[in-house]
């Protein structure tokens, strides 16, 4: 049986190289942690809380189904001028 050496890298897939290379990074961060949480806060606000509030879905208050939004759609897109 090969015994594996501690200097010479054994060879393992791309992805699960770049789980443990993302892995021992977050595991050695400190200040990191909170600026990822902030950046996940942001993200929550800006995409569920922006959208609930600031973008309404105007497609499905003005018809009432799939097929007359799809319509509404398609003559948005082809009747530009």
């Amino acid at each position: 049986m090969k015994e594996n050496h501690p200097d010479i890298p054994t060879m393992t897939s791309l992805p699960m190289r770049v789980f443990r290379f993302y892995r021992d990074g977050f595991r050695s961060m400190t200040i990191g942690r909170r600026l990822w949480l902030l950046i996940l806060i942001k993200l929550f606000i800006i995409f569920f809380i922006f959208k609930i509030f600031f973008f309404p879905d105007i497609l499905r208050r003005d018809y009432d189904n799939d097929r007359d939004r799809a319509a509404a759609v398609r003559s948005s897109l082809l009747d530009r001028r």
